[in-house]
């Protein structure tokens, strides 16, 4: 029997469908607070909450991936994320309709982006995952704000090796 390399993926719901993050990208999940807008900032750059003393840019992944927009609910939630930007790694908050589960994927369960019938940009994919009879589609979130200018100045961190 062979080992298969297995990763865990943080689930939530957008617009009806499944998405994933790699967990090791999410550093925590919040209950949707007021968000401080920002001057002459793209549509999808929500604005700013405080954590703890620091300033974190959201960004309303719906407005992002060119989906329409909703309302807030009770599960509207911010995910936090650690992102490499070139100036190293910032901290960026998501906004999403649903946080759902953490779920492990083995490397078999997991196909390449598709190129072709897809409601999300081929480039913010890291793949397409399926668990059971559901299609999970696995972002990156890296790729997702490489285009991204960051509206704030933090101090990037660095990982401990």
């Amino acid at each position: 029997m062979s080992e298969q390399a297995v990763k865990q993926y943080l689930t939530f719901g957008l617009d009806g469908e499944v998405f994933a993050l790699d967990i090791v990208k999410v550093r925590e999940v919040l209950e949707l607070t007021d968000v401080s807008k920002l001057p002459l900032t793209p549509d999808h750059m929500k604005g700013v909450i405080n954590i703890r003393g620091h300033a974190i840019p959201v960004v309303d992944m719906r407005s992002k991936l060119g989906m329409d927009k909703a309302g807030r609910t009770v599960d509207t939630c911010i995910i936090i994320l650690d992102v490499l930007f070139e100036s190293g790694v910032l901290t960026v908050g998501i906004v999403v309709d649903s946080v759902r589960e953490v779920i492990d994927l083995s490397e078999e369960a997991i196909e390449p982006p598709p190129r072709l019938g897809s409601s999300v940009d081929a480039s913010y994919m890291a793949g397409l995952g399926y668990q059971g009879d559901q299609f999970i589609i696995l972002l990156d979130a890296d790729s997702i704000f490489a285009d991204e200018e960051v509206p704030l100045k933090q101090a990037p961190e660095t990982k401990a090796a």
